[in-house]
């Protein structure tokens, strides 16, 4: 199904190079994305609630994201489907990322994917919350950002400081030998709470 492009380490998803485009995006494209949406959303939401349930629901929703981000990679990124067009689909969402973990170019999710997934969770808000709700997006769309600038920087940067390497090392661990383990790339503890987490690959002689 999948072709190596002329990129360096891409995998061509689709045939028709317009297609292939929305599937791919720099960090340049990414920050601008949400360089404008962002602001967007908060001035939308100014003046629904004051400060201290703003605040609150912002919080709710960023702690929500950590949830969100475990469930999404272990279940739907991972699962496997006997259909074939439910494969496909899963490899065009997240199975091409394990077979070219490291293309600058995949390692952040477009906009084509990443604005429909998490509409879908603002529209959740509003009908559990009302319009105040969009401030506890507001917190989840600030843990996707978090989260989707963690994997690009364990898949792109040394990350050697004793902050940041956990974070490199508890994902390498799952692309490289432990794909049904180490699911989460912000909230680690859920790996350990979830009985998921891979704390070392075996060696094999």
């Amino acid at each position: 199904m999948a072709e190596p492009s002329s990129h360096t380490q891409q995998i061509q998803l689709f045939s028709h190079p317009w297609l292939e485009k929305f599937t791919v995006i720099t960090p340049v494209g990414f920050a601008l994305t949400w360089a404008v949406l962002m602001p967007l959303l908060v001035w939308l939401a100014w003046g629904s609630a004051s400060v201290p349930v703003a605040l609150a629901l912002g919080v709710g929703g960023l702690m929500f994201w950590g949830l969100f981000e475990y469930g999404m990679h272990r279940y739907p990124f991972h699962w496997e489907p006997k259909s074939k067009l439910l494969q496909s689909f899963v490899y065009i969402m997240h199975g091409n990322h394990h077979d070219v973990p490291n293309d600058p170019l995949r390692n952040l999710m477009p906009p084509i994917a990443s604005i429909p997934i998490t509409g879908a969770v603002w529209l959740l808000f509003l009908a559990v919350f009302g319009f105040v709700g969009t401030w506890a997006f507001v917190g989840f769309l600030i843990g996707y950002i978090i989260y989707d600038m963690l994997h690009y920087a364990c898949h792109q940067w040394p990350m050697k400081s004793r902050i940041w390497l956990p974070f490199k090392r508890h994902h390498m661990r799952h692309h490289f030998g432990a794909h049904k383990g180490n699911y989460a790339i912000t909230a680690l503890f859920l790996d350990r709470v979830m009985g998921s987490r891979v704390e070392a690959l075996k060696q094999t002689r």
